[in-house]
């Protein structure tokens, strides 16, 4: 009896680290698909900063990254939450409160081909949302916050998360209201601003300063020789 409640222990204890270890190798296998652009959402709960998958869906991350740069997303919303699931972002055609320009509405309004993928959805990953037609994503996503293996090859995978999980598990304790299939915040959660950086341009730009620095130390040691020896 004492053996089987062992085996029993040891079978469930080498499971979970079974299971545990697949979810790292999936989540460095994610990582290693990310480009060097990074975008931060600026929320009223803090911030979110998330990267893309060039290589995955090119032209997904093209579109919802020049909708970025127009700022498109500025005063739109989360207008999904639903907890262990996604929290989705609105069509900025719809969810924005500052009207757009004809350059943010020309962009906004194009649909994107379903860029499929092998990629699993897993927390923190990026998701284009859209209707029937596996073709008509336009500028909603999701934000994913628990695995959902039942949308792997049905929605177009195209980033993610890279900061913020704290604000994301702040969004999934506020409270909610059902609407049909939709788990919706009672209050909104507005994207204030939004900005991008390029993660190489950051590291070059360090290593910029610290040769400066280093060009200035060598400078002043160069003079102190010099004193010393020609006074």
């Amino acid at each position: 009896m004492m053996n089987s409640l062992f085996n029993r222990i040891f079978f469930t204890f080498a499971l979970s680290i079974l299971c545990s270890s697949s979810a790292m190798f999936a989540q460095s296998d994610q990582d290693s698909l990310l480009g060097s652009a990074r975008v931060v959402f600026q929320t009223n709960y803090g911030d979110i900063e998330f990267g893309f998958y060039p290589g995955v869906a090119p032209q997904t991350v093209e579109h919802i990254y020049k909708l970025v740069r127009l700022g498109c997303y500025n005063t739109n919303h989360f207008f999904r939450v639903d907890k262990g699931f996604v929290a989705q972002v609105a069509d900025v055609s719809g969810g924005r409160t500052a009207p757009m320009n004809e350059e943010q509405r020309k962009e906004a309004e194009k649909t994107i081909k379903g860029e499929f993928s092998d990629v699993k959805h897993l927390r923190g990953i990026l998701s284009m949302g859209r209707y029937s037609d596996p073709d008509s994503a336009q500028s909603s996503f999701s934000m994913l916050l628990g695995d959902a293996p039942h949308l792997d090859h049905e929605y177009a995978i195209f980033g993610k998360v890279t900061k913020g999980d704290e604000t994301l598990k702040k969004l999934e304790e506020l409270p909610t209201r059902r609407e049909g299939i939709f788990v919706m915040p009672t209050e909104r959660i507005t994207i204030l601003s939004t900005y991008y950086y390029d993660t190489e341009m950051e590291t070059c730009q360090q290593d910029k300063s610290m040769l400066k620095r280093r060009l200035a130390a060598s400078a002043v040691e160069i003079e102190r020789q010099r004193m010393k020896c020609f006074p």
